[in-house]
């Protein structure tokens, strides 16, 4: 029997004839729909060569709880329309202050600015190098 990998689960995590797709593609998508919602301070950290459960983090903040609610309602929605892409999990999101979506190769966590302030997740990542997103997101 063999092992069963990252690509491998993401592809059994997606409805029959879903597209594959790179993490690279998937964090800049997520960006992209984070930042469709107003999601403030984005920041993408590369995780790969530290962790073996992600390539990437994507860190966002939405104004309230309800703002990032719908900053995870954009997420979740782009991606499962674009490229049937589900997350494996979520959490968080019944309160909103700190929402969590697994893509398996891309993590996002979005925020409420005084959750994202008391957790420090860029900090905490702080040898993470810091992935250069495109401009319509900076």
């Amino acid at each position: 029997m063999t092992k069963a990998t990252r690509s491998d689960i993401a592809a059994a995590a997606t409805p029959d004839g879903a597209s594959a797709l790179d993490p690279e593609r998937m964090l800049a998508e997520a960006a992209e729909l984070a930042s469709d919602r107003k999601a403030l301070d984005i920041v993408a950290l590369d995780l790969r060569g530290m962790v073996g459960y992600a390539d990437y983090l994507l860190i966002c903040s939405g104004r309230s709880d309800r703002q990032a609610k719908a900053i995870h309602d954009g997420i979740h929605a782009g991606l499962k329309e674009r490229h049937r892409l589900l997350p494996r999990r979520v959490e968080g999101f019944s309160e909103g202050r700190w929402i969590l979506l697994d893509y398996l190769d891309v993590v996002v966590h979005v925020f409420t600015p005084e959750t994202r302030e008391h957790y420090r997740l860029e900090q905490l990542w702080g040898e993470a190098p810091v992935v250069e997103l495109p401009e319509l997101v900076a």
